[in-house]
């Protein structure tokens, strides 16, 4: 049926104006293009990574975090007007691109959009529309703490979000408009209560020629709204409106590991690498350039993050933008593209860069899957390749360098822990092998407090009927900071010599009580047998009936878990050491809501952090021992050595020695069994 009117065939003093409606696509795509091309110009300037391996696992990261919007319930207001908009545009993006056609040929449509798209499209407008409304009052009026930027980090967003809400409102007014006139003069049917509905009810009874002009009018609007949206995204935060696909598709598909040196170029060849890290723009992969540009500016990331928090001058949020910012300065849509400038000194400050514990919750929050950690890493790598490593950091670094722990303790003492075991424990230093290697590292190892669980665990593989074995002397460090903290060159002796002892000690399987140790094992160390932390063996071997653990005695205390991120977060440990608590008679365990499994609160980082000095508010452990307060807990229950004794100082410092107790989870199985 061909429509009583049509842009396509519209005059104005006489002029036909499909001319106009042909050029205005044309410049706006020209101009998107252009815009686009500058942008893109950085990313093939930046260091490789290949990104193109596990497609189907891809696959599924788009289905679940990008089509389905996974991540953003977690912020449940914001999430859901997100999801709303977001359908909206899924579903409003295919009469959008219809109405482009519609300016120079009359009647033109899109296969399938039929009748029940139109009913579908007029219900998305409206949903969309309120939405719209509610996020403008909400970011002008009610602003959330994590969209406000503190003084030096960069400009307020607020002016380009309105902008664009405004846009989209107009983008929506118009189409009801331009629907809504044509129903007037056709009296045609719309969903009740959406806009062309309204329009149509509105335009009742005007003149064919109001009509027809009105239906004109709200197509050119449309059309410069719809380009004008365009060419806009690509210079902002709203960048990520066309970027968010690619960098969900593109990103990691496993926590834990951390990236190399430089892609392409194996550890033997390092030394051809003219320079370690990260130290200018262009050093950064690809993927971290579309990270940047990826950042919507959302804040979840810093609100998660721990170090932010107690006071820390680090925002992962603020990693994105500022790298963002620069990017848009050295590739200046017009313009030649300007020097580069040093990143540390230039745009982030040491002390930022630093405070980072590597925890993941600022990757585990983010509904894009912008990458932190790798970022950090390099920019650390860049700093050591420079000499600026931590006054407070160098002793330990000498003291892994020269005696493969960061306390410089002589390697005979490595296994001195063994003798309050109670128990006779294999060694490799005495040439006695076994199936299982039980992988100490230094923490448990040497410190006094940390033995105790690592004679726990012993205790434990024994009463399992483990045939076991330690490394001795012949162990190092597992070098799991020693990475993370940038020194490559160390961690890969470090890891060379242990990878020598674990292949010599002719164990088929491994098992660690500290979650750093794990993590650099399984994510670091290519070629070794499957390794386990000691609270899965604790659940098997409740399951299995090899451990009994008798009832708890004395006053009814209630048990928490704090979850450790090297555990839960980068590995995915988090119902083990549920079962081994809850296999213990008569104990009672809280969680702490919204602060526990993937959203657990880092205790203030293990490894090499523990010799860090850093200014900030107030220690992660003593907010981490609020939270257990919060929820009722007398006794914190945790899984790694660097926890316990975070936990443990912070519960001295907050003065509730007496109220409160940190004990590890293998002690605490340990002393439930007969």
């Amino acid at each position: 049926m061909t429509p009583p009117f049509s842009p396509a065939t519209a005059t104005l003093g006489g002029l036909p104006l499909w001319p106009l409606f042909v050029l205005i696509p044309l410049a706006g795509i020209a101009t998107f293009a252009w815009t686009l091309r500058r942008r893109l110009e950085p990313l093939f300037r930046a260091a490789p990574d290949p990104r193109l391996d596990k497609v189907p696992a891809r696959i599924l990261l788009v289905l679940r975090l990008w089509l389905a919007q996974g991540r953003h319930p977690r912020y449940l207001l914001a999430g859901v007007l997100h999801i709303v908009l977001f359908a909206g545009f899924l579903v409003l993006g295919a009469r959008s691109l219809q109405m482009v056609f519609l300016g120079f040929v009359e009647g033109f449509s899109l296969p399938g959009l039929g009748p029940a798209y139109a009913v579908a499209k007029d219900a998305a407008a409206a949903a969309t529309l309120a939405a719209v409304l509610i996020l403008a009052v909400r970011r002008a009026a009610f602003m959330p703490a994590r969209y406000k930027v503190p003084p030096g980090q960069g400009k307020d967003h607020t002016p380009e979000a309105l902008l664009i809400l405004g846009l989209i409102t107009t983008l929506l007014v118009s189409e009801g408009l331009f629907e809504g006139s044509l129903l007037a003069a056709t009296g045609g049917w719309a969903l009740p209560l959406t806009l062309p509905w309204a329009a149509s009810h509105l335009l009742a009874g005007a003149s064919r020629e109001t009509l027809a002009g009105l239906h004109t009018a709200a197509y050119a609007v449309h059309d410069l709204a719809f380009f004008g949206f365009l060419c806009l995204l690509p210079l902002g935060k709203h960048f990520h409106v066309i970027t968010s696909l690619f960098n969900v598709f593109f990103m990691r598909t496993a926590a834990g590991n951390v990236k190399p040196v430089r892609h392409g170029v194996p550890d033997d060849r390092l030394d051809e690498v003219p320079s370690f890290g990260v130290k200018k723009l262009e050093d950064f992969t690809w993927k971290h350039l579309l990270d940047f540009y990826s950042c919507a500016d959302c804040g979840r990331c810093t609100d998660r993050c721990p170090a932010n928090a107690v006071g820390r001058p680090l925002s992962p949020r603020f990693i994105s933008i500022k790298g963002r910012d620069l990017a848009f300065a050295q590739y200046p849509v017009l313009g030649g593209n300007a020097p580069s400038v040093p990143l540390i000194g230039g745009i982030y400050s040491e002390a930022e860069i630093w405070s980072c514990t590597t925890c993941g919750a600022c990757e585990e929050e983010c509904p894009l899957g912008i990458e932190y950690i790798d970022k950090i890493v390099d920019l650390r790598r860049g700093m050591v390749d420079e000499g600026m490593v931590p006054q407070s950091l160098q002793k330990p670094l000498s003291a892994l360098e020269k005696r493969g722990n960061p306390w410089g303790k002589l390697e005979k003492k490595r296994g001195e822990w063994t003798a309050g075991a109670g128990i006779e424990v294999k060694s490799a230093e005495r040439g006695e092998t076994a199936p299982m290697l039980y992988f100490v590292d230094s923490m448990t190892s040497y410190d006094d407090r940390s033995q105790r669980i690592a004679q726990a665990s012993a205790r434990i593989l024994s009463r399992a009927g483990a045939d076991f074995a330690i490394l001795g002397k012949e162990e190092r460090d597992s070098g799991h900071d020693v990475r993370r903290f940038g020194e490559e060159t160390l961690f890969q002796s470090l890891r060379d010599m242990n990878l020598e002892a674990i292949a010599a000690s002719g164990a088929t399987e491994i098992v660690v009580n500290d979650p750093h140790a794990l993590n650099a094992l399984r994510n670091d160390y290519p070629g070794v047998p499957p390794v386990r932390h000691i609270s899965e063996l604790i659940a098997e071997g409740v399951k299995r009936g090899k451990l009994k653990p008798r009832p708890l005695e004395g006053p009814q205390r209630t048990y928490t878990l704090h979850d450790p991120c090297y555990l839960g977060r980068h590995n995915g440990v988090y119902d083990a050491p549920r079962e081994a608590l809850d296999a213990i008679p008569g104990l009672r365990r809280v969680e702490m809501e919204g602060n526990c499994r993937d959203r657990s609160f880092c205790c203030g980082g293990g490894g090499l952090t523990l010799f860090q000095e850093h200014e900030e508010e107030q220690r992660m452990g003593v907010k981490r021992v609020e939270m257990a307060r919060a929820a009722g807990a007398d006794v914190i229950v945790t899984a790694c050595p660097y926890c316990l004794t975070n936990i443990e100082d912070a519960i001295k410092v907050s003065g509730l020695e007496g109220r409160m107790e940190a004990v590890d989870l293998a002690e605490l199985v340990d002393g439930q069994l007969d």
